[in-house]
């Protein structure tokens, strides 16, 4: 069962929008009327989507949705009278899920659901990904930069720089990139 959020400064839009929301199988476990109140109810109730309209005072849902994924990364599906270009590309610059035509209508509103969470999970798996090829590829570069000074300051071949690094990692319990930092600080110290 999925946890949904519903934002909309209208009042009997919301009421609507619960309706279609438990009609189609989903439990509603937190409402808003604002774009401040949307971070709120994401950061208390950890809903699985939030649906919440765009136009909407004190912070639209589209600055409500950036905010949403800097604090709790949450998939949104955006409610809009009007899809102008300008509005959806900044829904997609503030990492927008899906965007829904009002008046939502039941049989898109479950389909738009299982997508956008089903995108944000693959975005996610992505961007875990990216993270840890950054941090192999610094890794990497530490490493080859603390071989290139044991090569030159020790006149060691690359293997035999190499060797060493790996050795020490061994016997100190460390991870070869913290024994390559401190080679490094130890060279560029001498300096």
């Amino acid at each position: 069962m999925r946890n949904i959020a519903i934002i909309d400064d209208d009042a009997s839009e919301r009421l609507v929008l619960k309706g279609l929301v438990e009609e189609s199988g989903f439990t509603v476990v937190g409402e808003g009327a604002d774009g401040v109140e949307a971070v709120k109810v994401c950061e208390r109730s950890s809903p699985d989507l939030v649906i919440m309209d765009v136009k909407m005072p004190l912070c639209d849902g589209i600055e409500a949705a950036a905010e949403i994924q800097r604090n709790c990364p949450t998939p949104v599906v955006l409610l809009t009278a009007s899809a102008d270009a300008q509005t959806v590309r900044r829904a997609a610059e503030a990492g927008v899920m899906a965007y829904l035509m009002k008046p939502v209508r039941q049989e898109e509103l479950g389909p738009a659901i299982e997508l956008a969470i089903s995108r944000f999970k693959e975005f996610e798996v992505l961007r875990r990904e990216n993270n840890d090829l950054k941090k192999t590829l610094l890794a990497r570069k530490t490493i080859e930069k603390a071989k290139g000074l044991l090569m030159e300051r020790e006149k060691l071949s690359e293997g035999e720089a190499f060797s060493r690094i790996r050795k020490i990692s061994m016997d100190k319990r460390k991870t070869m990139t913290e024994i390559a930092e401190v080679i490094i600080l130890a060279f560029e110290d001498k300096l």
